[in-house]
């Protein structure tokens, strides 16, 4: 798995969204995509994340960004996640985690000493021609909007 770095290409990806739709990277060409990367639907962090992202989301498409959540849940999971707080914008089931893992998102994690497989929190804010201009690696996920807006001088 190469590592991305801010500059490059986009991984292309193809992916089910909570109705059962295909979604591509190509589906956003033209558009700026923040494409974020969480372990779980309904845990404290990921849902705080969501939200943030949800209630700034009109902020978010004036400024001509589009979100896509990504998580190995599955799209059940998803639709009741979808609900429960109504979020405005697709999340992506990637059970098979091929994804997760072009996105460098799928790695070794610690809890309690102890070193497991899992999601690596990690947002992607690619541009038009599905250039990554910037990665997060350190996802603040009760004010991801600022960070992303002060990352990239959005006012």
């Amino acid at each position: 798995m190469a590592e991305l770095k801010e500059g490059m290409k986009a991984p292309e990806f193809k992916g089910i969204n909570q109705d059962g739709n295909e979604i591509t990277l190509a589906d956003y060409k033209g558009k700026k995509l923040i494409l974020y990367f969480y372990p779980k639907d309904n845990t404290s962090g990921c849902t705080a994340e969501a939200c943030n992202l949800n209630d700034n989301l009109a902020d978010l498409t004036g400024k001509g960004f589009e979100v896509v959540g990504v998580s190995p849940d599955s799209t059940k999971s998803h639709l009741n996640f979808i609900a429960k707080y109504d979020l405005k914008f697709q999340l992506i089931s990637d059970t098979d985690k091929e994804i997760l893992q072009a996105y460098n998102a799928w790695g070794e994690k610690k809890m309690y000493g102890k070193s497991y497989m899992g999601v690596l929190r990690k947002t992607y804010v690619i541009d038009e021609n599905g250039t990554i201009v910037k990665i997060f690696d350190k996802v603040k996920t009760k004010e991801h909007t600022e960070q992303i807006y002060a990352e990239l001088g959005i006012s």
